[in-house]
This record gives C-alpha cells, structure tokens and sequence, in this order.
C-alpha cells in the first residue's frame, strides 16, 4: 500500500509537535486492539487449570507431574517476552504482535492433537503455548508507552490490561465448560481459532506505533507497516505540524541491562513475590476446591475463578483512573508549592524534579495491607470448610487488589523507562513468572505439609515484608533517576566530541 506524500507548511517557531499524533478517540481503538491479543496471555493459562484433574487422568499422571506443565508454562512465560519485547521495541510492535499470536494459534493445534501416551509432548507444547502468549502483554505495555504521556498514561494502560484481567475472569469458567462437556482437547481448539481471529483482526486494523520508527505517528513509512485496512491514523500525516523526518535505527538493547537498576531491580522484586503469591491462590482453586468441597464438577469448579478474574477485571476499570486522578492531584499540590515545573501536556515533557516515585506508590501500602488479609482469610475459610460463600468472596479481594498493586509499578516502570516498554515488561514477566513458577511447583507439597490456613498464612507473611522495599523505592527513586540523566548526558557529550573529531 503507498503512501501519498504532500508538502507540509513549516510550522512557526513556537509550535511543538505533539507527543502523538493520534487523536484520543484513535488511541483509544489502538489501546482497544492490543488489550483483545494481550487477552491470550492469562487466558491460555487460566483456561488450563480446570482440566488438570482431567488431564491427570487421561495422562496416567499424578497432579505434581500436570502442575509442571504449569511451571514449564510459567517459566516460558517469563524467558519469552525477553526475546519478543526487544524485537518489539528494535523492530516494531505490529509484526511482532502478528508472529506471537502466529505461534500461539500453531502450538495450539499440536496440543489438541497431542497422544495421551506422549506426556514430554504435553510439556514441550505448552512450552511453545507460552512463548507465544506470553509475549503480547510485553508488546501491548510498548505500545501505550508510544503513544501516550506519563499524564494520561495510567488510563490507557488501565484499558490495556482489561485484556489481560479478562482472561483469569473467562478462562477457567471456559476451560471447565469445554473440558466437561467435549474433552480437555476442545480447549486447545477454542485457542487455536481465537489467536487466529486475533492475528487477522490486527493484520487488518493495528498500526505501528514504535516511536523509533513512526516518531510522533506522522512518518511515511513502507506498505508493509501499514494495516491492511488503515482507518487508524490514516489523517496523520495531514495533522503534522512540521515536515517529518525518519528517526534513527534503534540498536539492540539488552533487557537484562535494566537490572542494574536498583530502583527498577527493587519494583521487579516487589511485583514478583506480589503475583507469585498470587499465582500460588489463583494455580490451587482447583484443587483445594476439590478437596473442601468434593460435590463441584469441572464446570462448577471452572465458575470459582469467576471471584478472583471479575474482582481482577473490576480493578483494572478503576485503577487508571485512580492513578491518573492521583497524579494530576500531587502535581497540583506541588506545582503550587513551586515544587516543580508546569507539565507539557502535548508533548509529555516533564520535570524530572516531579517526584514520580511517590505519586505512583503512595496508595499502595493500603492495597498490599489488603491483599495479605485476603490471602489468610481465604486460606483459613478454606482449612475450616466454611460455607463456599466465604472463601469466594476473599478471592474477589484478592483479585480486585492484585491488579490495583501490579498496574501502579507497571505504569512507574514504563514512566522510568519510557523508550524500552517492552524490554521492561519483559524482565517484570522473567521476574514474577521465574518467582511464580517457583511456587507454583511447590504450592502442593506446602498445602499437604500445613493445610491451606497456615500456608496462605505463609504467603501472605511473604507479601507484607514488601510494604518497606515501597517505601524505600519512594527514597531511592530521584536519586536512581538522576543518576541515570548524568550518565545519558556524559554518553551524549562523548558522541558528540567523538562525531566532531
């Protein structure tokens, strides 16, 4: 598809070309587009843990060996997006987002077709399942970096991440239907036709959005970023105020660099042990629901993840704003303190005295605070065979905070990292899902050793003793951010001393 190239007037000296050159309502159907692919992410795991019964059964295995497809899952999860995020950030979001959903779709039908007397398949599959999914969550926290200001950011990864909260709401209600009613292969199925939908619908509608190729969204580029159907930023080009001019060749960036970050290191940590533990709740429904409450089927027991997906979901729909809302309110206190500088909002420029740190984490003691409460009284309900009622409602606790503790040090991380989204998204799942699959591994053996009640005791001991790293992430941050802007700027004196001799 080619692209017609018009003079476009010199703007006067005083206008600045905006952060984005898509419009809100545009942003809005990007931000839309890659929250339906980060969808598969959660979904073809969720989607997998009412069928372990059944699975245990058709493979002669014992549970400890079908929870290592969720470890291996877990494991792929995390390693993948290290890959595929750095492609992304190097080479483009859109392609990328296409040869992920590709590879999910294709794994899927090596699952469904998988013989029950070939268990390494099983593993092997599920590997490349994972390396397919896991990636667009990585990809979809690149894109809303591109396209949005730390001012509105929160909102739009807020609608980003819907995606990704549908999918532990959905998936087990799904997979338990599918497992119950036509076999645990109709699951595998339902994947394949869905990530194939998906593909489709972003080879016809999503546009690139890498800043490093793009800029702002008004560069020409080759038909072969451009959708099939381009009714996305097809007036870009019109709405520019200056001429544009193509952006530099990003290099590769290894996203294992960011680790020496220590403020970046000590959010990494936070939000792993946060989502392991709460991988640990989510990964057992199945079977300490079994146990306590041995009259559920597979599609009852799918119903139970319905608590923790939907309180999940209604966290993400509030939690944007909530954090939007929040930062516009610090900024306002300090900028009437002449703390700090007036905000650029059309172009996202922003002072870097802004204490970013301390508007993204200063609601989050609270939210841990309630998140250890649910995870022990949803551990106690189930250890006393409470009415079912009462350890449900503690998953919708526990979800509903999850998502309001993770979104805040996603968004944070893509504030201090603005050019790699995808690489720092790709460490956070190496973090969290390396932690998770941990646990995950050893969630069984530590329910039989102390019961649910003091093993949910345990792990919600775990998350409290991150309360204090928040506060010191607060400390540290301005610091670790400074440091940073002195050594960019020496590195670009150097190339400029080293360009003019």
């Amino acid at each position: 598809m080619s692209l017609k190239t018009e003079e476009t007037p010199a703007p006067p000296a005083d206008v600045e070309e905006p952060y984005s050159i898509f419009t809100p309502t545009e942003k809005w159907v990007i931000v839309s587009l890659i929250a339906f692919g980060g969808l598969f992410s959660p979904l073809s795991a969720n989607i997998y843990f009412p069928a372990i019964p059944a699975l245990a059964a058709a493979f002669h295995k014992p549970i400890e060996l079908i929870n290592l497809t969720v470890t291996l899952n877990m494991l792929f999860q995390g390693l993948s997006p290290m890959f595929w995020g750095t492609i992304s950030d190097t080479h483009g979001r859109r392609h990328a987002f296409i040869l992920c959903l590709l590879l999910l779709s294709l794994s899927c039908v090596g699952l469904a077709l998988t013989p029950t007397s070939d268990y390494w398949l099983l593993l092997l599959l599920r590997c490349f399942q994972a390396a397919g999914s896991a990636s667009t969550v990585a990809i979809s926290v690149g894109v809303v970096g591109d396209i949005s200001t730390r001012a509105d950011r929160g909102s739009y990864l807020g609608l980003s991440s819907i995606g990704p909260m549908v999918g532990p709401a959905i998936g087990p209600v799904l997979g338990g239907v599918l497992a119950d009613k036509l076999g645990w292969r109709a699951i595998f199925w339902f994947l394949c036709i869905a990530s194939a939908v998906c593909m489709i619908v972003m080879i016809l509608f999503l546009p690139e959005t890498l800043r490093a190729i793009v800029g702002n969204g008004s560069i020409p580029l080759p038909s072969i970023y451009y959708p099939v159907v381009p009714i996305i930023g097809r007036d870009a080009k019109r709405r520019a105020t200056t001429t544009p001019v193509p952006a530099a060749k990003r290099k590769f960036q290894n996203p294992l660099l960011l680790l020496l970050h220590v403020d970046i290191v000590l959010l990494l940590l936070i939000n792993g042990i946060v989502y392991s533990v709460f991988y640990g709740v989510t990964a057992s429904i199945s079977t300490v629901f079994h146990d306590a409450y041995p009259q559920l089927n597979e599609t009852e027991l799918g119903l139970c993840f319905l608590t923790v997906g939907g309180g999940m979901l209604a966290g993400s729909l509030f939690c944007g704003k909530l954090l939007d809302w929040d930062y516009r309110r610090l900024r306002r206190t300090l900028q009437a303190q002449d703390t700090v500088a007036q905000v650029d909002e059309t172009s996202g420029k922003v002072n870097d005295a802004f204490p970013i740190e301390r508007a993204r984490l200063r609601l989050l003691p609270a939210f841990l605070a309630l998140f250890v409460v649910s995870c022990i009284g949803y551990g106690w309900c189930i250890d006393k065979r409470t009415s079912i009622a009462g350890p449900l409602i503690f998953l919708v606790g526990v979800g509903l905070v999850v998502i309001t503790i993770m979104n805040p040090m996603q968004t944070l991380m893509l504030d201090l990292m603005p050019t790699q989204g995808s690489a720092i998204t790709a460490c956070n799942n190496l973090v969290r899902c390396g932690l998770g699959a941990g646990l995950v591994s050893g969630i069984q053996p530590l329910l039989d050793a102390l019961g649910p009640g003091y093993a949910y005791l345990l792990l919600g001991g775990l998350s409290a003793l991150m309360g204090p790293l928040l506060y010191l992430v607060v400390y540290i941050g301005p610091r670790c951010r400074t440091r940073r802007i002195r050594i960019a700027e020496m590195q670009k004196e150097g190339g400029a001393r080293a360009t003019g001799s």
